[in-house]
């Protein structure tokens, strides 16, 4: 197989260059490796007087590994139609209750009472179309929570998480071969949480990454070409 950085485990072109075992992606990653134990063990035998092959693990470099398991996606009615009414827990049935109706509608009258005209109106404008479009990605992913990819190749397009910073057709580039780029796949804000980098302002954080690629599916021998990936925030202030 191809050697991997023993860091960050993506493609090591580079190895040291005593031991010619340990593979790293670049100069950075060597250095860090050389101080973080590899001057100790580079080049030394085991001790069963065979050389070192094993490369020491950096568990707080390397992402966790995970299985990813690909499933089709249900409609939305399946979906809906597979809710038993009668399964429902915690719900309060009132409509018997007169005692029940009419101190819920004096709760609610007394609560409307204390608010102004010009507060009723600002509440009833409160939910604007960002409101909108982030209500819609929760009630889309609210099926599979822990999902990380959705992929749909030349399909329907992706599920935004906010109306701000969404391409335009003009804002994805061509392919190198001079075809379209389409969609293909988008990676979830989950996968922060499976990565264990999800401390708020202090890691990577994306709403949602957005994959275009070839709409030819040019490429020939080669095993991997550039494509695109667009970036989008919860907000367009993060």
């Amino acid at each position: 197989g191809a050697a991997l950085c023993c860091v960050c485990g993506c493609l090591g072109p580079r190895a040291c260059g005593r031991c010619r075992r340990a593979a790293y992606c670049g100069p950075e990653h060597q250095a860090l490796d050389w101080r973080r134990g590899h001057r100790r063990s580079c080049g030394q035998p085991a001790a069963g007087g065979d050389s070192v092959d094993a490369i020491p693990e950096h568990n707080e470099f390397l992402f966790p590994e995970y299985e990813i398991l690909i499933e089709p996606e249900e409609p939305e009615s399946a979906a809906d139609s597979s809710v038993d009414p009668d399964d429902e827990q915690g719900a309060v049935d009132t409509s018997k209750d007169p005692e029940g109706q009419e101190e819920l509608g004096a709760t609610g009258s007394a609560a409307f009472q204390s608010l102004d005209e010009e507060t009723l109106e600002a509440m009833a404008k409160h939910e604007t179309e960002e409101d909108k479009i982030f209500q819609m990605f929760k009630e889309r992913v609210a099926a599979e929570p822990e999902q990380i990819i959705r992929y749909c190749r030349g399909g329907e397009g992706p599920i935004w998480v906010s109306g701000a910073n969404i391409p335009e057709e003009k804002d994805i580039p061509n392919c190198l071969c001079g075809a379209k780029r389409i969609f293909e796949f988008q990676i979830m804000p989950q996968l922060l949480n499976h990565l264990q980098v999800d401390s708020f302002g202090e890691s990577i954080d994306w709403g949602t990454l957005v994959v275009y690629t070839c709409a030819d599916n040019c490429g020939g021998e080669n095993k991997y070409l550039e494509e695109f990936i667009w970036k989008q925030d919860f907000s367009a202030g993060s």
